[in-house]
């Protein structure tokens, strides 16, 4: 077989993407044979919510860089004239305590290994949502994965680098036994896949039947957990099957702020969509349509560092916070915020790390049914732990707890830890327009309030919303650009105390999708050019 003599890693040219309409329904995400697993279970006569099931799923499978079966996931969901909240985020190990740590000669958790794996609330998530608000079998809307992850599908050229980026970077790095079926798995044969070579994972399809059967059971409760346990015991893991059984996912309330003449809603802690809502009450004060780009980047740039002070410094697990979530985002609150934002940059006094890898997706159907959804092995491919036989990999979340035993986010035993992804969703007057969402770690809750900007401060579309160039705050006056804001930008936003990176990488300024739906209920779609991003339409 000849392989073509060129790159599909490599685009010299500038593309466009123009914005997807539809009637009858939309599926968008960062991976093509994703969007339309979603779409064939739409065809197949179920509604939103199953096919947004069947694309997480999918991503499961095709976008291991990202997320997988052993994720987390968070959904916002417009079903019968309402929003409803799903908070499918896991709980720490029972064993998880700082007196574990210190007996194994540890003073904070790693990042890879069995230590920061906490329970991955995904499966548990599919089956929730498919239950209360789906119209096929869990069987039926899983089915487009597990075959995906039987039959083979060909590696896209985003995801194919970041797969060798991880690969490459954790050869000699993870070496114990309980990361060998990780690279068995990842690199079979110790060949990473590239664009257009074809990736099989038979034991993943063989778990997403088993929890299909079960109604999700099979990982918690079953033969699924009953591995899970096995493999942790004999490679010094904490996870137990006592842990997978406790596990339950809620469903929350979601929290808004008014922002121009629309309602945004995000999930409340234990996520971050909080750091949004704090930011955009801040900036709904200020003229930002009228400013010049500078001024504009500046002031959200202040309003991200000023709602990221807080939310770092309050967000946890609800049950341990110090403050209401709903005290963050009141009138009070959003006023003192804004009263901080100065014409030179200011000095946060808080730190964060730099750490993500998510996926973000959403769907709507010609019912008005319509869904916001996002999951993640947080640190690429998670912790580098894949439990053998089940293609499963686990998560890393838990490195997200603070090793301050004073704060609310402290590592503890059974406890969810301060979480990066969010979805969000967008009203006017009590109506749905859509869901939107941009992942990437700690850029999620800056890139909503860009592409919010984008669209409701400066009347571009969904599309030119999502390929305007992108900054990110990463800590004290640290921001990193992308080249495309401009030099006179640049230059301005340094003038003003801001110590701008640039680069040509668009990796680090997240992924997003948007929905929106039009006044006669047609949908116009958008997705994401710093990926494989792809919508199916019907």
């Amino acid at each position: 077989m000849v392989k073509p003599h060129w790159d599909a890693t490599t685009y010299e040219f500038a593309s466009r993407r123009t914005v997807v309409f539809a009637k009858r329904g939309m599926v968008a995400t960062t991976q093509p044979l994703a969007s339309e697993a979603g779409l064939e279970v739409l065809r197949r006569g179920g509604n939103a919510i199953d096919a947004v099931v069947a694309a997480a799923a999918a991503l499961a499978i095709v976008e291991p860089t990202s997320n997988g079966i052993g994720s987390d996931a968070f959904a916002i969901v417009w079903k019968d004239g309402k929003l409803h909240g799903l908070n499918a985020s896991g709980h720490s190990p029972e064993r998880l305590t700082r007196e574990e740590l210190e007996r194994r000669g540890l003073r904070e958790l790693p990042t890879h290994g069995w230590l920061p794996v906490t329970v991955p609330g995904a499966p548990a998530a599919w089956a929730s949502l498919v239950e209360r608000f789906g119209r096929l079998p869990l069987k039926d809307v899983l089915a487009p994965a597990a075959a995906l992850a039987r039959e083979g599908f060909p590696v896209q050229p985003v995801t194919a680098r970041n797969w060798r980026r991880a690969m490459e970077a954790h050869r000699g790095r993870l070496t114990g036994p309980e990361h060998e079926p990780f690279f068995r798995l990842f690199a079979p044969g110790g060949e990473i896949p590239g664009p257009g070579d074809l990736f099989r994972n038979p034991d993943g399809a063989q778990a997403l039947e088993a929890i299909a059967s079960s109604g999700g059971r099979a990982f918690y409760e079953g033969e699924i957990a009953d591995i899970i346990d096995g493999f942790a015991r004999e490679t010094g893991g904490l996870l137990s099957k006592a842990d997978l059984a406790a596990y339950k996912p809620e469903w929350v309330d979601p929290l808004s702020v008014c922002y121009r003449d629309f309602e945004v809603w995000e999930l409340p802690p234990n996520g971050q969509g909080i750091v949004a809502l704090m930011a955009l009450g801040a900036l709904d004060g200020l003229d930002l349509g009228s400013m010049d780009e500078a001024d504009r980047a500046h002031a959200m740039l202040e309003a991200i560092k000023l709602s990221f002070e807080v939310a770092l410094r309050e967000v946890a697990d609800p049950r341990f916070m110090r403050v209401s979530p709903a005290s963050l985002v009141s009138k009070d609150h959003l006023e003192a915020l804004r009263a901080k934002i100065g014409a030179e940059a200011r000095l946060p006094a808080v730190e964060r790390p730099y750490y993500g890898g998510t996926v973000y997706l959403c769907a709507a159907d010609g019912e008005g049914n319509m869904v916001s959804y996002i999951q993640s092995n947080y640190m690429g491919f998670g912790s580098g732990i894949v439990v053998p036989g089940t293609g499963v990999s686990l998560q890393n979340r838990g490195h997200n707890f603070s090793m301050d035993p004073s704060h609310p986010n402290a590592l503890g035993p059974r406890k969810r830890p301060y979480h990066t992804i969010i979805p969000g969703f967008l009203t006017r007057g009590g109506e749905p327009v859509g869901p939107f969402g941009v992942m990437g770690g700690f850029m999620q809750p800056q890139g909503h309030v860009q592409v919010l900007v984008q669209m409701l401060d400066l009347a571009r579309n969904p599309q030119s919303a999502l390929d305007a160039p992108r900054w990110q705050w990463l800590q004290g006056k640290r921001v990193l650009a992308e080249a495309a804001l401009g030099e006179g930008v640049i230059a301005e936003l340094r003038a003003r105390g801001h110590e701008v990176e640039v680069t040509d990488d668009g990796t680090p300024f997240g992924r997003g999708q948007v929905i929106w739906r039009l006044p006669n209920g047609a949908l116009a779609g958008a997705t994401e050019p710093r990926a494989d991003g792809s919508i199916a339409a019907w």
